[in-house]
């Protein structure tokens, strides 16, 4: 129950900037952050290239902040679990060419600031 009700705030925030009139289709976006490549994701179980490429993006940009992240019912776990994480689920759950990207920054010397 409790995370049907997490798993709310995709849609929460199209509902809230669906009306608002934006040069990028920012409500579509802010929707699909969860989806996931095999449909696996909330809210519409979207799949592959029905996904918006920014909420691909997004998507990656979110695991690997949350994983990197304290939270109160858990530490954080680093970012070598993160990309980790990334590298594993390429091609299933998140896209190859965002993951790489992704892993290129890091690669690059960009660090978290926590």
């Amino acid at each position: 129950m409790e995370f049907n009700l997490i798993k709310g705030h995709s849609r929460n925030g199209y509902d809230i900037l669906k009306d608002i009139a934006l040069p990028w289709p920012i409500a579509d976006i802010v929707l699909q952050h969860h989806e996931r490549l095999d449909g696996s994701g909330y809210p519409e179980g979207m799949k592959a290239d029905g996904i918006r490429l920014e909420s691909r993006i997004i998507a990656v940009a979110d695991v690997v902040e949350a994983i990197t992240s304290h939270k109160p019912y858990r530490k954080a776990l680093g970012i070598e679990f993160a990309l980790d994480e990334i590298k594993k689920n390429s091609g299933r759950l998140y896209d190859p060419a965002v993951v790489e990207a992704c892993l290129q920054v890091f690669e690059d010397g960009y660090s978290l600031i926590s």
